[in-house]
């Protein structure tokens, strides 16, 4: 199983937010701390926060912030939303055209794979991953500026 860029850049702004919860954030302050690509962060942050993952505020002094606790967001539930499909192979997916699918055995297999990769990442949540050890090591790891 493999995330998209679209959902590693959610978790990232998620971890970002949460190692920085006395503040707002800037997208660009987040582009810059993983020396990512500003634009095609803009377009995750605007899915994160109509997901409701993410609070934004504009204008000066506005930013980003964590509209719930760390605890109440369940990394799951984010893959589920931030990832387009989980089709891993052409005839799990829209417009299959492999000749061997009514007789394939492939499909079942990878969607039992599926179920328990995302039953083992809704194990956990976003605090999980915020340690109290563990945000200070990531705050002082991300680029600063």
């Amino acid at each position: 199983m493999r995330l998209t860029q679209h959902t590693d850049f959610s978790i990232r702004v998620l971890i970002f937010l949460g190692v920085h919860p006395d503040r707002r954030c800037t997208i660009q302050e987040i582009a810059h701390g993983y020396d990512i690509s500003r634009n095609h962060l803009m377009k995750v942050v605007q899915k994160l926060a109509a997901a409701g993952y993410v609070a934004s505020v504009r204008g000066s002094g506005g930013g980003l912030t964590l509209p719930r606790d760390p605890k109440d967001i369940n990394l799951g539930d984010v893959v589920r939303r931030m990832e387009p499909d989980f089709g891993m192979v052409e005839c799990m997916r829209e417009g299959n055209d492999c000749v061997i699918t009514p007789a394939c055995k492939l499909p079942p297999v990878l969607a039992e794979a599926t179920r328990a990769y995302l039953d083992v990442i809704s194990r956990y949540t976003l605090a999980d991953l915020l340690a109290t050890e563990d945000a200070n090591r990531m705050r002082l790891l991300l680029r600063s500026g």
